[in-house]
């Protein structure tokens, strides 16, 4: 007869100085200060965004700017 096998065996039949299963290793210390080359900060948006969002913003204030004069003059 086959046995079904057992992924958590009898702790007494694990040899002295082996970890034993469902033990876990202790942590990473993550207050190193090597923690990667260094790479500079970016200096902000790219010229293509930040155009498109100002052109955005120009365009709304022309409409409002316009749409106020249109209800005074009525």
């Amino acid at each position: 007869m086959i046995r079904p096998s057992n992924p958590d065996p009898d702790p007494r039949e694990i040899p002295e100085g082996t970890a034993r299963p469902g033990t876990t290793p202790p942590a990473e210390s993550g207050t190193s200060t090597g923690t990667g080359p260094y790479r500079p900060p970016r200096r902000g948006w790219a010229a293509g965004p930040l155009v498109v969002i100002c052109s955005l913003a120009v365009l709304c204030a022309l409409f409002f700017l316009v749409y106020a004069i249109v209800l005074a003059t009525d």
